[in-house]
């Protein structure tokens, strides 16, 4: 087991740590938004291609939102990501329901394509991080 203080100076000397996997990730959904918004277009005109790419764009600055208070939590204290984790977790989940009850009311012909963006959002966005954690990351931490 490692000294007390020992994970706070190895995390000092790096700190970019917390959020090298970042542009990774926003680059994967971005070329995601592009290509949601092709197929949504294609399916249900400027509505579908809006929806789609807006449903991505959620899905992005959802996580994105995530790993940098995560990441600010983890710095402060490591004890922190857990009432942070889960506060942000229940601030979003309601924003997000919010969202999507007012968005249905109103009939919005992109309803479909943009919970079908988030959705496909989620996917690709956990995959090319299970991707990075598996071998960039994991190269790294074997050096």
């Amino acid at each position: 087991m490692a000294e007390p203080g020992t994970r706070a100076a190895e995390a000092t000397a790096d700190r970019g740590w917390r959020l090298r996997h970042l542009p990774v990730l926003l680059a994967a959904v971005a070329v995601l938004a592009a290509v949601a918004a092709v197929v949504g277009g294609v399916w249900r005109g400027a509505d579908g291609a809006l929806g789609a790419a807006a449903g991505v764009a959620v899905t992005a600055a959802s996580y994105t939102l995530t790993t940098v208070v995560l990441a600010w939590a983890d710095s402060k204290d490591p004890q922190l990501v857990l009432p942070f984790g889960l506060g942000l977790y229940v601030a979003k989940i309601t924003a997000l329901g919010g969202v999507m009850v007012l968005v249905a009311s109103t009939g919005w012909p992109g309803l479909i394509p943009f919970c079908f963006g988030i959705a496909a959002g989620v996917v690709v966005w956990t995959g090319v991080h299970v991707w990075w954690l598996t071998t960039v990351h994991a190269r790294r931490m074997l050096r």
